[in-house]
């Protein structure tokens, strides 16, 4: 398993919430007195809209390719980070990310997910799916699409507040074997950590795993979908590639011996069928499969369009979370609909999960919904939980 480290990161984790709760207090006091100043000068209250939200954390890199939070994000402000009970922690997921044609400036803004970095960065744990080979060469593969990016996207990821990215999907092998070598060695140099993906079946199978709050997190990832890359690409004994769901057997071997170590173990898939609301059999079938195996939360992309989500006796499920930094407009009904989903794990088990709507505007970027248009995005992404067979999420 891919290690993080274990009491050093539990303690740098309470300093640094520590230093950014003294800090959100100074800044709430020194804010009070301005707007006391402001008041007294101009006969009215004021006070600034950015000084209310919370930026994305900024990391710096720690040995076995984690990020170790810093207190000050990129954008100068102190996140939103409370402290929760020892055996609670949060982990935010959204879905398919990349940098190309309307996206790629988004290698030079921070955030570079916009001001949806935010619910991202407030989590103890945040993830993506990075939908793209990370290189700059290669042969590009007989398939109509073909995404690719450079290592910057991991750091910038990282700026956004993204702890891990999964790139076992059906885009991280677009330019072939070297396009394939070089993804991996970014995996290897990354600021963050890339799961789903490796030089071998043993790589490519294995969890990311690191303590939070005291509590034993492994992550792992998978492709389901049937595809060039899953055919091609799949990873094997001493064969470079991806994690692949259709090998079932083997995915459900890394989950169980994950779980013997691990308080919470998280599954995030490229599962479904492009354009379909609804989960269809194998997505159901793998689903109660992995719960069975001892996975905590089973959670996905790949259709281009939200599903539902909701539990399957003790696991959460997430169906499919749609498109969240996007190149362009997907060819599907309500496929600019995205957000982030935050779970609240405390024991082990769910207790609260909480979505935030966003829809992807004309530059590709995921914008926060509120009011109505927050309501119309929230009920909508509700009824997509009748044709899952999950009941309803604490």
């Amino acid at each position: 398993m891919i290690e993080g480290p274990r009491s050093r990161r539990a303690a740098r984790r309470a300093r640094q919430r520590r230093r950014r709760r003294n800090t959100a207090l100074a800044l709430t006091a020194g804010l009070l007195v301005v707007g006391a100043g402001v008041y007294l000068v101009a006969g009215r209250g004021g006070g600034s809209a950015d000084a209310a939200d919370a930026g994305p954390s900024q990391g710096t890199a720690a040995p076995g390719g984690t990020a170790a939070p810093a207190g000050v994000p990129a954008t100068g402000r102190t996140p939103s980070h409370p402290t929760e009970p020892a055996g609670t922690l949060t982990l935010a997921f959204a879905g398919d990310v990349h940098f190309t044609e309307r996206t790629a400036a988004r290698l030079g803004v921070d955030p570079a997910l916009g001001p949806m970095a935010a619910p991202l960065s407030a989590a103890d744990f945040a993830m993506v799916n990075l939908e793209s080979a990370i290189t700059t060469r290669g042969v590009p593969q007989p398939k109509k699409y073909h995404f690719r990016t450079t290592p910057q996207a991991l750091d910038a990821l990282r700026r956004s507040g993204i702890d891990a990215v999964t790139m076992a999907n059906n885009h991280s092998v677009d330019y072939g074997a070297q396009g394939l070598a070089d993804s991996i060695d970014a995996k290897h140099a990354s600021p963050i950590p890339v799961v789903g993906i490796g030089a071998d079946d043993t790589e490519a199978y294995r969890p990311y795993t690191t303590t939070i709050n005291g509590v034993r997190l492994a992550v792992l990832a998978a492709s389901q979908v049937y595809d060039i890359t899953n055919q091609n690409w799949r990873a094997g004994p001493g064969k470079p590639g991806i994690a692949s769901a259709l090998d079932r057997p083997r995915l459900l071997k890394a989950v169980r011996a994950a779980r013997a170590h691990a308080d919470v173990v998280v599954v995030y898939l490229h599962w479904g069928t492009e354009g379909q609301s609804c989960p269809g059999p194998e997505q159901k079938s793998i689903a109660a499969d992995l719960s069975a195996a001892g996975a905590t939360a089973v959670v996905g992309t790949h259709a281009h369009v939200m599903l539902g989500s909701g539990m399957l006796g003790p696991t959460y499920v997430a169906y499919g979370f749609g498109n969240f930094l996007w190149y362009g407009s997907s060819p599907y009904p309500n496929s600019d609909q995205t957000g982030v989903t935050t779970l609240t794990i405390t024991h082990g088990k769910v207790a609260k999960a909480r979505f935030a709507p966003a829809v992807v505007d004309g530059q590709g970027v995921p914008e926060p919904q509120t009011g109505t248009a927050g309501r119309t995005v929230t009920d909508r992404y509700d009824t997509l939980r009748g044709c899952t067979g999950l009941t309803a999420a604490p």
